[in-house]
Parts: structure tokens; sequence; C-alpha cells
């Protein structure tokens, strides 16, 4: 946990991520270094997998003790590969929670930014693209007012992944479309999603 502490801080220390500045390459550079990429090692792949079934796909939408013991045990092991995939990821997610707990909006450029490398890092890596990266993608373009760059990528990700509910509630919460609603009512009706949404 030594070097997810190290990113954190490195993170918080660096203000402005607006563009793909100097500072901004530097750090993903940062999150890149001391990692072995092995493009048959799904272990992270796996971990992000069921990082979004857990907390996107569920009814609950929480994490189980679980992911929080695997995160630990990856960033004690020196042999870990891929981990600059993972250190994205925790990135985001603690942007998201750091300014969350401050009151503040996150930098929307810093997260579509750190998506699109992320997104690209884990493409060359395995050939494929996890469904909570396009997600997020998805959610970081529509809070830098992309919307429709945001729309595409629902789009597209729901044909590679049709039973994805919190992409069917994107693309209701965009299109307004009665017949995906009806699906989520009644075949969806007490996840998270729906009820945050109120969608009835």
């Amino acid at each position: 946990m030594k070097n997810l502490t190290f990113i954190i801080l490195l993170f918080l220390s660096i203000n402005v991520f607006s563009q793909k500045s100097d500072e901004y390459l530097k750090f993903i550079k940062q999150l890149k270094e001391n990692t072995t990429t092995d493009t048959k090692d799904k272990t992270v792949l796996n971990l992000l997998n069921d990082f979004y079934e857990q907390a996107l796909q569920s009814d609950k939408g929480e994490l189980n003790p679980d992911i929080t013991q695997r995160i630990k045990k990856l960033y004690e092991d020196k042999n870990t590969k891929n981990l600059q995939i993972l250190n994205m990821f925790l990135t985001y997610q603690e942007h998201i929670n750091q300014t969350a707990a401050a009151g503040k909006h996150p930098d929307s450029n810093f997260q579509v930014n750190l998506m699109t490398d992320l997104e690209s890092e884990v493409k060359n890596i395995y050939g494929t693209v996890p469904v909570i990266v396009e997600i997020f993608k998805a959610e970081a373009l529509n809070s830098n007012g992309q919307t429709k760059e945001s729309a595409e990528i629902i789009s597209k990700s729901l044909i590679k992944f049709p039973d994805s509910i919190p992409l069917k509630v994107y693309q209701y919460l965009d299109t307004k479309d009665e017949k995906i609603k009806e699906d989520l009512i009644k075949n969806h009706s007490n996840h998270w999603m729906i009820q945050q949404f109120g969608i009835k």
C-alpha cells in the first residue's frame, strides 16, 4: 500500500491538470513507472471486472471486503504485473472521492485525460476495454460538457455489454426511451441507480 499512498500524495501535490501539461504527462509517467507489463497476466483486468460487478452492476452497489484485500495484496507483491492500470484506475477513484469529500467538483479535464489514457493503456495490454472503464469515460465526458461524445460511448458500449444496467440507465437518461425505462423498471427496479435517479 506504500506505493498507492505515494501515488495519492503525488496526485494531491499537483494542482493543475486542465490540459495535458508537462505536469500531467510527468504524473502519468510516474503512475507507469516500476511496473512490468504482461499481456497474459489478467489479474488486474479481472479485478476491474469484479469491481464493476460489485460496485456498479449489483443492486446494492457496494464493494465486498475482498476487493480491498486483493488490491492490498497486489501492491504488496513486487511481482505484480500491469500495476499501471490499477494505479490509473485508483487515481481516478481517489480524485472523485477527495473532491466530493471537500465539497468540490472534480476536475473534468483531468478526468477525461486520465480515462482516455487508461482506456488506451488497458486496450494496448489486453486488447479489450472493461465496461467499467467505458462507463467512467462516459461519465467524465459528460461531466466535461461533452455530452454527444458521452452518448456515443454509451451506445457503442451497450452493443458490447447489452446487460449492463448502468449503461442502460445512462442511455435512458439521455434518450428518455420508454422501452429502456420499461426494461429497467420491470427487471432491475431494486438497482441502486434506478432508485438514485428516481426511474419509475
